[in-house]
């Protein structure tokens, strides 16, 4: 019996090589190489194949480019347009290109519009951030715990997101606005506590998948916690699906906010997209740039993310990366 296990533990991957999710994100996204890892390992050589084929990948390339403008122009916009976005600075009504100083015009009130839109990319990028996080942390813990110990402890977890599931997303979004105060963060939080059933479907069926794979078990024969287990060994490698899924969180969520901040339930102290948009509907007719300009907006931020999304699958999925 000695014999046999510490055949297992000699042939199965190491895993003090594996018992860090940090290190091993960092190698499958950057190629890096973490202190205690086994000089064979190749995590660098994977890292690069990622990459490359990330970038190899058009349609993921294009979207890469576009995200990184958006955050460059949500990081300056303080910069760009200093002051508060709210002011009114102009007369109102003042179309695109008419008074170089204000190039996207004026809205109703006079407020800039292009002050407008580089404040409310802030707020975008920020409660799609922040909501998927809130989502991936509570699908994360979820989907682990159910598919890790299974049994009676599965079974609550999966009634319980079933329960989520069978309530529309964004009706529960309302719900919860309407009985906090509407705020970036009350939105966020929304949104990422109606989002988290999605997460917490794919991490369940990766850790059923990976519990009894080889590494787990020699993990579980050098007496290492669930835990550990949990988070050292398994969750690393079923970090891929939920790294895609993430793109999609977080452009589910702009298109949430929007829509919330188009009726009329976003945070009224704040720029955001579906606010402006919601503001310029009663001039349609004739300033239909009020609600044109942060659509385009909205629709290239939500492509960005699709893209790389999609991208991000290829990359990480070996099967596809070989077949390109």
């Amino acid at each position: 019996m000695a014999s046999d296990s510490s055949n297992l533990i000699s042939t199965s991957p190491e895993p003090a090589a594996v018992s860090s999710w940090r290190g091993q994100l960092a190698g499958a996204l950057f190629g890096q190489k973490r202190a205690g890892t086994a000089p064979t390992s190749d995590a660098p050589k994977r890292g690069r194949g990622v990459w490359r084929a990330l970038l190899r990948n058009p349609s993921a390339l294009t979207g890469l480019v576009l995200l990184a403008a958006f955050i460059a122009l949500a990081l300056g916009a303080g910069h760009l347009f200093p002051g508060d976005p709210l002011d009114m600075v102009a007369a109102p009504f003042e179309w695109p290109g008419t008074d170089p100083q204000y190039r996207l015009g004026t809205d109703s009130l006079g407020r800039d519009v292009a002050a407008g839109i580089a404040h409310g990319t802030r707020v975008s990028l920020l409660i799609g951030a922040a909501a998927a996080g809130i989502g991936l942390v509570i699908g994360t813990l979820v989907g682990a715990a159910g598919g890790f110990f299974g049994g009676v402890v599965d079974n609550v977890l999966v009634r319980v997101t079933e329960l989520f599931q069978t309530i529309p997303s964004f009706l529960l979004v309302i719900v919860i606005v309407a009985i906090g105060r509407p705020s970036v963060t009350v939105i966020a939080l929304a949104i990422g506590i109606a989002s988290w059933p999605t997460v917490a479907r794919i991490v369940r069926a990766e850790f059923r998948t990976l519990r009894e794979a080889d590494f787990v078990l020699a993990a579980r024969s050098q007496g290492f916690s669930n835990a550990r287990i949990i988070f050292g060994e398994i969750l690393p490698n079923a970090l891929p699906p939920v790294i895609v899924t993430a793109s999609v969180m977080v452009a589910s969520a702009i298109l949430i906010e929007s829509s919330l901040s188009f009726l009329g339930m976003g945070d009224p102290n704040v720029v955001s997209w579906g606010g402006m948009i919601g503001a310029g509907r009663d001039s349609l007719r004739t300033a239909w740039y009020l609600t044109a300009i942060p659509g385009a907006a909205i629709v290239v931020a939500v492509l960005a993310l699709n893209l790389l999304g999609d991208g991000l699958n290829d990359a990480l999925n070996p099967r596809l990366r070989e077949r390109n």
